[in-house]
């Protein structure tokens, strides 16, 4: 107990400012967005996580000591034994008092991912959750995601369960554990954000306690999860990873989904012969019949031309999930800053439709093989299904054009499903120049493209594909169309 009349050194959450209130007060954690760019009533690719401000006044980002806060219940990071050295344990420790150690003997221990009450005993906090955050190695990064995540997920239903209405989250993963920051905090929000979104009624805040160190990592990344406004849900969309789990934040592993037939061995009368195609079709997809030989013998067979086709596609499957994994744990903000590629709304037959600016692409300033990541970092969920490319070459320079060789070899990087879901390449404003070169390397550097090349030399040809208000255009494109081609007319277009 503190002496009469002096401060607590304790830290009254109800105090601290909420993430929704902290929108405009640092630059940082809201950049401006250009929401003038393109005709009004534009639609956007939906985030997964929308502007939700209700949830946004339950989070609270803190820098300081965990054991210092007032909440309900605060989390101990430790490891399997519960007897862990690490800054954050050890100030718990310190400050709960002797009988904290007495009382974690009795619960023999904590496994990898799951979560353990005591008292709060001398902290300001009711309770302790005490948990085990997984050691991370590249080899087991899949193990390691899904421990992560039942750690969050399991203090969460626990703080639920317990009828807690605050909950002080440190950072889980220790430095010693070695698990990388960012990629853990990605995990934390998004597993967050979906048990306040599914489960939380009665949770009314949780404030994620971070060190100096730590903190411009939460902030760079809360508004992904936590945009404050529609303007920055836009901003950061396309930031946000390709994998985001499934509805409650769990990373999702394909090859783990066990599939069952309905009624296997049973087949329908009246339709025998479709089910038994469909039944001979599944043969081989399961995992271990995707069992692979020996890569360093397959490379090998490669090189000498003696690989079969089904054992390239293959190897091409690694290779790009190489690059997908680190398109996902890169720092890509500068590139998306450039919103050189970006996604918009759907063509007249639904696709989706995705935009390059090539003036807005400084090829000789950026740093190419990132430009590389963040081009696969986007494509990657929009190509699962058919989308078309709309390519403003619109006033562009020397500076603004991209390699032949390095087009080359992002093609052939790229999943296969980037080419065949592919249905137009809408290229505007095309010069004499540009059209030679693109015919150059559809015909004699890559295969498949060609066809798909549709030059437009105004915008009135573009909206009889993409109606207008589905397209998110530059202002500069429009004001050069306008004065080279005239205004647009609505009705010409639609009679074209």
């Amino acid at each position: 107990m503190d002496p009469l009349g002096a401060r607590s050194q304790f830290v009254d959450v109800q105090t601290l400012p909420t993430w929704q209130q902290q929108l405009g007060e640092d630059g940082e954690e809201a950049p401006p967005q250009d929401v003038s760019d393109g005709p009004p009533g534009q639609q956007s690719f939906p985030s997964p996580f929308p502007c939700r401000p209700d949830i946004n006044r339950k989070i609270i980002l803190f820098t300081g000591d965990v054991a210092l806060l007032n909440c309900t219940a605060i989390v101990n990071t430790s490891n399997e034994s519960l007897t862990d050295k690490n800054p954050v344990s050890d100030s718990i420790h310190q400050l709960a008092g002797p009988e904290l150690r007495d009382e974690l003997l009795k619960l023999k221990g904590c496994r990898t991912g799951e979560a353990k009450l005591t008292k709060g005993f001398n902290l300001a906090a009711r309770f302790i959750i005490h948990t085990v955050g997984p050691k991370f190695k590249t080899k087991y990064r899949t193990a390691a995601e899904s421990s992560l995540y039942s750690c969050y997920r399991n203090i969460m239903q626990l703080a639920a369960e317990q009828s807690m209405s605050s909950v002080g989250l440190c950072v889980v993963s220790t430095t010693k554990r070695g698990y990388p920051l960012v990629d853990a905090t990605h995990i934390a929000f998004r597993t967050v954000r979906r048990f306040l979104e599914n489960h939380g009624n009665r949770i009314e805040t949780v404030v994620f306690a971070v060190s100096d160190a730590e903190e411009p990592v939460f902030k760079k990344l809360l508004p992904l999860y936590y945009p404050r406004s529609e303007d920055e849900e836009k901003t950061f969309l396309p930031l946000i990873p390709a994998d985001i789990g499934n509805s409650e934040g769990e990373p999702v592993v394909p090859e783990r989904q066990i599939r069952i037939a309905e009624k296997p061995g049973t087949l329908e009368d009246d339709c025998e012969e479709e089910n038994l195609d469909l039944d001979l079709g599944q043969v081989g997809n399961h995992a271990f019949a995707r069992m692979e030989g020996d890569v360093d013998k397959q490379r090998k067979l490669i090189l000498q031309g003696q690989m079969s086709e089904a054992a390239m596609q293959k190897q091409h499957q690694r290779n790009y999930s190489r690059w997908l994994c680190r398109a996902r744990a890169e720092d890509l903000s500068d590139i998306a800053a450039l919103k050189a590629l970006y996604q918009t709304g759907v063509d007249m037959c639904g696709r989706t439709v995705m935009v390059v600016v090539g003036r807005n692409i400084p090829v000789t300033l950026i740093d190419i093989e990132k430009a590389l990541l963040y081009f696969i970092h986007v494509m990657d969920h929009i190509t699962v299904k058919e989308y078309v490319m709309v390519y403003f070459h619109t006033l562009t320079g020397e500076h603004n054009h991209l390699d032949s060789d390095f087009l080359k070899h992002l093609y052939d990087i790229v999943d296969a499903k980037f080419k065949k879901n592919l249905k137009a390449f809408y290229f505007v404003h095309p010069t004499f120049r540009s059209k030679v070169s693109t015919w150059f390397f559809t015909t004699f550097s890559v295969s498949g493209l060609k066809d798909k090349v549709r030059y437009l030399d105004n915008l009135q040809q573009l909206f009889t594909c993409i109606r207008p208000e589905q397209i998110d255009i530059p202002p500069f494109v429009l004001e050069y169309d306008a004065r080279v081609n005239g205004p647009y007319h609505p009705s010409e277009a639609s009679n074209l």
